[in-house]
């Protein structure tokens, strides 16, 4: 192979590689337990997800999705949460400054599943959908918790009305 089909691979390699990453999506480690138990469930492994940004095109994403976004309290950091409520909704808070929250017009509530050890919207109040960077679909590592992630709600976390 010659120096210069070297440079046209990656010539064309790259403009294309990036184009899939931030519109396809990419896999990602999950630290920490705050998505416990479903992501890292035993401290000992970590959780590789598949981050879908082609799932989140349109900003629709419903109740009980898994997403990563942008940290309100540090722009530098991801999070994963679970969206708990939707624009519209009023949802019951779990020691945010108010009992029960409307959440507004192009937000979003989210929470992490291991309550009590997790930053959340219970922290920091309901989040822009533009702070959404991709939704979590698949773990891919270690292989023996290859799955989908599910769409699952708690009946507990449920909003109290739904804005339909």
């Amino acid at each position: 192979m010659s120096f210069k089909s070297v440079c046209r691979s990656i010539l064309f390699g790259i403009p294309i590689g990036v184009t899939f990453l931030d519109t396809v999506g990419y896999v990602a480690k999950v630290e920490g337990i705050s998505m416990q138990p479903a992501l890292n469930p035993e401290s000992t492994n970590t959780d590789y997800v598949f981050l879908s940004r082609w799932a989140i095109r349109d900003y629709k994403i419903e109740r009980g999705d898994v997403i990563s976004l942008t940290s309100p309290k540090n722009p530098k950091q991801k999070i994963i949460k679970r969206v708990v409520g939707l624009q519209g909704d009023v949802v019951s808070t779990m020691g945010y400054k108010n009992r029960y929250v409307k959440v507004p017009e192009g937000h979003c509530w989210v929470e992490g599943d291991h309550t009590g050890h997790t930053l959340d919207s219970n922290t920091f109040g309901p989040v822009s959908l533009g702070l959404i960077t991709a939704k979590a679909v698949y773990i891919v590592w270690p292989p023996e918790r290859w799955q989908r992630l599910e769409n699952k709600l708690p009946e507990s976390r449920k909003p109290l009305s739904l804005n339909i």
